[in-house]
């Protein structure tokens, strides 16, 4: 099973980035070929506006998973920095700093990625800060609380002791046993994230059209789900499989980076 998860994602890479090389345009109309079911020419058939569906999901791929990486990319840097300093300095900076990880979870995810992209606006860098802003405390909490545990081992008062400077005992000590609880926690937020672009493009308020997204094409396709039903049952298959492929690449990670597992 993990495997196919695999394949899933390295397929869906692999045609993101060789998108160009599909013949259609992603954002040209041909309204004689609206709703047009799936044939040779068009494998997954046509959308309401008669564009390609297959070139609009393969580009559609590209942004969704973009926006996914890059605002987990921006999540990972500022929740580690701020997590590790948080755990390693202690007593007020601590404390100031949970305290507004506390308020700012107090808002769901989703209502939070709402009010900030309210006040950013729509477009396809916006929503990736917007996105990534929202997932930083997570990574917060994750990263204090391996600090907290690390600091205390023998081997950092050690270093320590014989007069390692913070900075060295953060970089060799600390930092890589980070990592690795960084690098699971960072594909399920992929996932979520992904998830995430998805539902707010579906709500109108994700990527501007005609940018093909995954969530637009979705929205796009439920007013015609007597008549076109592909429209929405193309992306949407495509959407849960790479979203499960996701969460088994997460589990195959922890699984080998967990030395209990390994044991």
């Amino acid at each position: 099973m993990r495997a196919l998860g695999t394949a899933i994602l390295v397929l869906v890479v692999v045609a993101a980035l060789g998108a160009r090389a599909l013949p259609f345009d992603p954002v040209q109309l041909d309204l004689s070929q609206a709703l047009d079911p799936p044939t040779w020419s068009h494998p997954l058939g046509t959308d309401e506006l008669g564009r390609d569906l297959l070139t609009r999901i393969v580009y559609g791929a590209r942004t969704s998973l973009g926006i996914a990486l890059g605002a987990v990319c921006l999540a990972a840097l500022a929740g580690a920095s701020f997590g590790l300093l948080s755990g390693y300095v202690g007593g007020r900076v601590d404390v100031a700093v949970m305290q507004a990880v506390n308020v700012v979870l107090s808002f769901p995810a989703v209502l939070m990625a709402l009010l900030l992209v309210a006040l950013v606006g729509q477009g396809v860098t916006n929503l990736m800060v917007a996105i990534g802003l929202q997932a930083v405390p997570g990574y917060i909490r994750l990263v204090r609380g391996l600090v907290l545990s690390v600091r205390g081992h023998e081997y950092v008062e050690a270093a320590r002791a014989v007069g390692c400077r913070p900075v060295r005992i953060a970089t060799l000590h600390i930092v890589p046993n980070v990592l690795g609880p960084m690098a699971v926690q960072s594909t399920f937020l992929v996932a979520a994230a992904v998830q995430l672009t998805s539902g707010l493009s579906f709500l109108g308020i994700g990527v501007p059209p005609p940018t093909p997204e995954w969530g637009a094409i979705l929205a796009g396709g439920r007013n015609y789900l007597n008549i076109a039903p592909h429209i929405t049952l193309a992306p949407g298959v495509v959407l849960l499989a790479v979203l499960l492929a996701l969460n088994l690449l997460g589990d195959t990670l922890r699984d080998a980076l967990d030395p209990r597992t390994r044991a």
